[in-house]
């Protein structure tokens, strides 16, 4: 049956991370002026809450906006998935291949005949679903930024240049950058780290059999802790007079930058203005070209500096990297800079097909990168990683404006990971702890500007709702500023072993190096994912010791032990749900791809979110829900709903509002009460 068009063009501006109720509590201040656009010309609830389905997890509700299918249909049930058989190791979920939904996009590519564009959505697109020559991908194997999982070819720099320093020194794989609002990092030769990868994400992404295994014993191997550790080598140098140079100002002094793992240097130029004072460095390729690759005045940036980067073999990557001039002491006595990963500018491999790759580059420029930076500093957020999220918000909105002008395409679903990325990194510290020391007030204000580094990105698309376009603006699901830390109990990314322990239904024993194992003869159950506990049956699991006769009592016991267990600190109670993987049907989150038992814990106890009920809020204004407003053809103006709007409604809406069917595992129905026209 074919329905009536009320749109030919749709967009998915989707945001990740952005939440409503931080969004109203800025639109009511008036600082969110093109949301409040959106909204005037369209419709959404008054509180713009979407209801999100669970768990909390990126690439699993990205699926579930793509399909209209629940996490427990289309098998994307938390960030990594479950390595069946295998209690103590999870596989990567960011693969169209291990989802069981059709989404939309196939339909419109290959039934509708409509040009579609999927541009970095982290839910089940990568690879491209479809053979269609309508559908057109780019990058959806990790939430970043496009290309992070494979283009880096170089780690981040600090730079710290002093007229103080005899000799140069680089100092690979410093991880600890200074908390708080001083300077950048002390005492670098005490914090070497040994040469490894800390990020499982990015181990993940590498490996070829994306399976890994990451066992959290303690709060000090947790999410948090671990992106406190900012990857970076430290790079100190001598500044000395200018000398050499093929054309160096009077009075310029020069120190080096060391890039790679050692081998490849650049000189620095460090210049005075006018009234004497030094506030400017220009990098060169060599003392003996006339032009530098970057000219940076202090308290700025420059974005997309081309260079090469010698790799393992000696052979010369062409790479862009983002310099940020941190400080300059007047006198021209000390430099500190952070230099940012360098990606590989020839990498299309994540761009379907290769051609979109050079048009994008053509037209608009080189895939920026992302801010690799620790959040515990508020320099380097000031600095570094909110004005780089800026940089990257503009290039992605002027690649899909571009697009938009020249109608390239019919369909658009778009991902943002801005807001996001903040939460993982500093959303915590908007609430004061004694141990951290953080300043509250300073971290509540970069999250307003991250919400408002949105609605500037927002209002790049508000001039197509006068060319046509249908424009969704929503995400995957909000953001909790954590109150109470301290309870191990679900990690998106991990194996949690503190309560289960606590409980005495895992046991973990340490070797000499420190690593983790189960001890599977005392192990009765595994705490797995972000919300997931599964038996160690027999029979099933490669180590089991439960009879399967056993599970049903046992189960019992685990949910009521779950409701008991208080945290130590507060006494209250952490956990907010348990049940059966039977009865989570009733949440969408059943079936062979979940837990024998699903939880969610109590509000303050979660960890950013994955842990939590869509429906929760946090500390600082903050909450779990997802957004949903919606303006252009067929949708009516200025109207609010009392509707409560599913995420798998989603889908749906999309598919009625361009007269093509409903994806073939949609679970959901079209918020028929915005549409400008009765089904």
């Amino acid at each position: 049956m074919k329905r009536k068009a009320l749109t030919e063009k749709i967009a998915v501006i989707g945001v990740d991370g952005f939440e409503p109720r931080l969004a109203k509590k800025y639109l009511d201040q008036g600082k969110m002026p093109n949301l409040q656009k959106f909204i005037e010309r369209g419709s959404s609830r008054e509180d713009m809450v979407l209801l999100g389905a669970m768990p909390t997890v990126t690439p699993t509700l990205w699926t579930t906006l793509a399909t209209g299918a629940y996490p427990g249909t289309h098998g994307i049930t938390c960030f990594f998935g479950h390595n069946h058989g295998h209690l103590d190791s999870l596989v990567y979920n960011l693969d169209s291949r291990r989802s069981k939904a059709e989404p939309l996009w196939n339909i419109y590519a290959e039934e509708a005949n409509k040009k579609t564009l999927v541009w970095h959505w982290p839910g089940s697109s990568w690879p491209a679903t479809s053979d269609s020559p309508n559908l057109h991908v780019v990058d959806g194997t990790q939430p970043q930024t496009i290309n992070t999982g494979i283009a880096g070819v170089d780690i981040s720099k600090i730079v710290i240049a002093s007229d103080k320093f005899a000799e140069a020194q680089f100092l690979p794989n410093t991880s600890t950058i200074t908390p708080g609002a001083g300077c950048i990092i002390e005492n670098v030769e005490e914090l070497l780290e040994d040469d490894g990868e800390v990020s499982y994400l990015r181990a993940a992404i590498s490996s070829g059999a994306k399976v890994i295994k990451n066992i959290v014993t303690c709060e000090g191997e947790n999410e948090i802790n671990v992106l406190a550790k900012m990857i970076a080598d430290t790079v100190k140098s001598p500044i000395k007079e200018a000398t050499g140079w093929a054309n160096a100002p009077e009075g310029a002094k020069e120190f080096t930058i060391t890039l790679g793992k050692g081998l490849d240097r650049r000189p620095v130029l460090l210049l005075k203005n006018e009234q004497g004072i030094y506030d400017t460095v220009e990098v060169y390729k060599s003392k003996k070209d006339s032009k530098p690759i970057a000219t940076i005045e202090v308290g700025k940036s420059v974005y997309d500096v081309v260079d090469t980067i010698k790799n393992d073999e000696g052979e010369n990557i062409h790479c862009n990297r983002n310099y940020h001039l941190l400080t300059i002491k007047p006198d021209g006595s000390e430099v500190t800079m952070l230099i940012g990963m360098a990606l590989d500018i020839s990498r299309d491999d994540l761009f379907h097909p290769k051609s979109l790759y050079k048009e994008v580059i053509d037209n608009i420029g080189f895939v920026p990168n992302r801010p690799v930076v620790n959040g515990a500093n508020e320099i380097l957020v000031d600095k570094v990683f909110i004005p780089t999220w800026d940089h990257y918000s503009q290039w992605q909105a002027d690649c899909l404006t571009y697009f938009m002008k020249k109608n390239t395409y019919d369909v658009i679903y778009s991902h943002l990971h801005n807001v996001d990325n903040g939460g993982h990194l500093f959303w915590h510290f908007a609430k004061h702890q004694e141990t951290w020391q953080n300043n509250e007030e300073a971290y509540k204000a970069f999250i307003e500007r991250m919400y408002i580094q949105t609605d500037n990105y927002l209002g790049r698309f508000l001039p197509y709702l006068d060319e046509g376009w249908t424009i969704i603006v929503t995400s995957d699901h909000g953001l909790s500023c954590q109150e109470n830390h301290g309870v191990e109990l679900g990690e998106a990314g991990g194996i949690t072993t503190q309560v289960m322990e606590e409980l005495g239904y895992s046991k973990i024993i340490t070797d000499e190096n420190g690593n983790h194992e189960f001890d599977w003869a005392n192990t009765k159950a595994v705490a797995s994912r972000g919300n997931h506990i599964y038996l160690n049956l027999i029979g099933r699991d490669e180590h089991g010791i439960v009879d399967p006769k056993d599970q049903y009592d046992l189960e019992t016991q685990i949910i009521s032990d779950l409701y008991q267990y208080r945290d130590h600190k507060t006494g209250k109670r952490v956990v907010a749900l348990a049940m059966r993987n039977k009865d989570a049907v009733i949440i969408g989150l059943s079936g062979p791809e979940c837990g024998d038992i699903i939880y969610f814990k109590e509000e303050s106890f979660n960890v950013i979110h994955a842990d939590s009920l869509s429906t929760q809020n946090g500390y600082a204004d903050s909450s779990l829900s997802p957004i949903f407003v919606a303006a252009g053809p067929g949708i009516k103006k200025g109207y609010q709903t009392e509707r409560v709007i599913r995420q798998v409604d989603i889908a749906p809406t999309m598919a009625f509002l361009s007269g093509v069917r409903l994806p073939a595992q949609s679970e959901g129905s079209p918020v028929h009460q915005i549409l400008t026209e009765e089904i």
